[in-house]
């Protein structure tokens, strides 16, 4: 899509840092530059305030990306782009069946009342919890690679849903200041809400991670 409008060498393409690293791998591939923004910390897309900041007189572009079943503020960014002659592009996610949208919406209702000690992902806007991503405070004990471990070895998978941000990676590292995204990185954890989890399944991911819970400051 970037090739077909045009954008290549000399472009600027505003993108976030917070997630695949193909999205900066697809802007190089057309030889433009990819420009990182930071992320709203509630929906973990793009803040439009960010890219707005990010914006040059070499931007052609932004990429936006759906993260976890939350979408992003797209009027206010299509509006941004309107304002600035960018290009807006949005990279969705796999469409999740209704009835299966349904019963990750009922499993996540299960933990946002019966989790502890870690911050619940806000449910409006139509989220359909591709991923149920919480947020562990790291106040160093324990960090929330400690937390995973200690999860996992109560017989619980979880993940961790970004490693590293792109702009960390070698090959696009950049000095640019994206603190929410650094946050997120660091404190973020995908606990399990699949439709073919059982009620006994979602007690023990309660209880697994709330007998962690005594030793986490509270989650604000």
């Amino acid at each position: 899509m970037l090739r077909a409008a045009g954008v290549g060498a000399g472009d600027e393409v505003v993108v976030p840092a917070f997630g695949n690293v193909e999205v900066a791998e697809a802007v190089t591939l057309v030889g433009a530059l990819p420009a990182f923004a930071d992320i709203d910390p509630l929906t973990y897309c793009l803040d439009p305030d960010a890219v707005e900041a990010a914006v040059t007189p070499r931007s052609a572009a932004v990429v936006v990306v759906h993260r976890f079943g939350r979408r992003p503020c797209i009027e206010r960014l299509h509006a941004l782009g309107r304002r600035h002659g960018l290009l807006v592009l949005e990279q969705g996610e796999s469409e999740v069946p209704y009835d299966e949208t349904a019963q990750r919406r009922e499993r996540a209702a299960y933990l946002d009342a019966r989790l502890k000690g870690v911050r619940t992902p806000d449910g409006s806007d139509g989220h359909t919890y591709q991923q149920y991503v919480v947020r562990v405070p790291g106040n160093g004990r324990p960090d929330r690679d400690a937390f995973a471990r200690a999860v996992r070895a109560r017989g619980v998978e979880c993940r961790v849903p970004v490693k590293t941000p792109v702009h960390r990676l070698p090959e696009f590292r950049r000095c640019v200041s994206l603190p929410q995204t650094e946050r997120a990185a660091d404190e973020t954890l995908a606990l399990p809400v699949d439709a073919s989890l059982t009620k006994r399944d979602m007690q023990r991911v309660v209880s697994a991670c709330n007998a962690l819970g005594g030793l986490l400051q509270p989650a604000f």
